[in-house]
């Protein structure tokens, strides 16, 4: 359904195309986040890429993901030139010196980077703190202008607070907690120096799906009534049972693996095992994946990573496994069913 460009988003897409000023755009759903986004980027003059922190996100957004587009490793920002000693050895941090000697980009990348008037975060929600400086970071290089937030790029960033946070595993959290007040992106260093202005997207327009619209807003608000409660719960089916290639979401990663475990095992087809070469010493509770990773014909897997040669996957994409021989794995996508021959892939 059609959502019609207000007053406010009008302002907003005239502010960001008139100014060099950072920007967070936001509303509650149903306001027409993803409408302005779609609106603007085909009509800005400015030369822009559109990012967002997950795969998925960035499929929605018609981008690529925030680590792909700058070559980001897995792993924790330190900000400044150099980390705590006692982390410069441990792959799950990374820092300016770090990223430009492990992780240099190629002449193809520093060009898009130069070139760049605008940059677009979709569902910045979920981007933290630490993943905004390294951007700055790359942003800096790229311009070769460190004197300016971004190198001089600004900032379009979309989405609700009130959605997905941004992730942290414990030892990440222990260290950046001397830098960051929060992990959310607004208190990057290079966007606390900068600044940004604030517009909310407040009319919420009518939808096909309107009652669900009104449920996901007043969850948002804390404002669930009986009524919510009842209309959900009609939609409850305890006999119901989900197909095969279902996706289970569950609380902990226990459950999951269980979950994994116990489909495999339901397969008749023959297992294969297959083996990571780790190089360097690394403790094995930051490994990205599992050393050992056991596949079977039919098994359906999901990517963990961008494919950032040939953008083939994306980080959450489904397949199943179709051949495992001597030629190789293929598996095919769940989405287009489109064949694929799986590769070794590096961390």
């Amino acid at each position: 359904m059609a959502v019609e460009i207000t007053e406010k988003s009008q302002l907003a897409s005239q502010f960001v195309n008139s100014t060099n000023r950072h920007v967070f755009l936001t509303g509650k759903a149903g306001t027409g986040k993803t409408t302005f986004l779609k609106e603007f980027a085909q009509n800005t003059h400015k030369s822009h890429v559109i990012v967002a922190p997950t795969g998925v996100a960035a499929l929605n957004a018609n981008g690529t993901t925030i680590h792909s587009q700058f070559l980001l490793p897995l792993g924790a920002f330190v900000p400044g030139q150099n980390a705590p000693a006692e982390f410069e050895s441990h792959a799950q941090f990374f820092t300016q010196t770090t990223l430009a000697r492990r992780n240099p980009l190629n002449a193809k990348r520093k060009e898009v980077l130069r070139n760049l008037d605008l940059l677009i975060i979709d569902e910045v929600s979920m981007l933290r703190a630490d993943i905004l400086d390294a951007v700055d970071y790359r942003l800096k290089a790229a311009k070769r202008n460190f004197n300016q937030p971004f190198g001089g790029v600004q900032l379009l960033m979309i989405g609700d607070m009130h959605q997905l946070p941004p992730i942290l595993r414990d030892q990440e959290r222990a260290v950046l907690r001397s830098y960051y007040g929060s992990a959310h992106f607004f208190e990057s260093q290079a966007l606390r120096q900068s600044g940004m202005v604030f517009i909310e997207l407040d009319k919420v327009f009518r939808q096909q799906n309107e009652t669900f619209i009104r449920i996901l807003n007043n969850l948002r608000d804390n404002k669930i009534s009986p009524a919510d409660i009842e209309e959900l719960n009609k939609r409850f089916d305890p006999n119901a049972e989900a197909e095969d290639d279902v996706v289970t979401l569950t609380t902990h990663n226990k459950t999951a693996d269980e979950i994994n475990q116990n489909k495999l095992n339901a397969l008749q087809s023959k297992e294969h095992m297959f083996a990571a070469d780790v190089e360097d010493d690394f403790p094995e509770r930051i490994y990205p994946v599992p050393e050992r990773l056991i596949l079977k014909e039919g098994a359906q897997i999901m990517f963990v990573k961008n494919d950032t040669r040939d953008g083939m996957y994306y980080n959450g994409k489904l397949a199943k496994v179709t051949e495992i021989g001597e030629d190789g794995v293929f598996v095919r996508f769940n989405d287009d069913g489109e064949t694929y021959e799986l590769r070794e892939e590096v961390w």
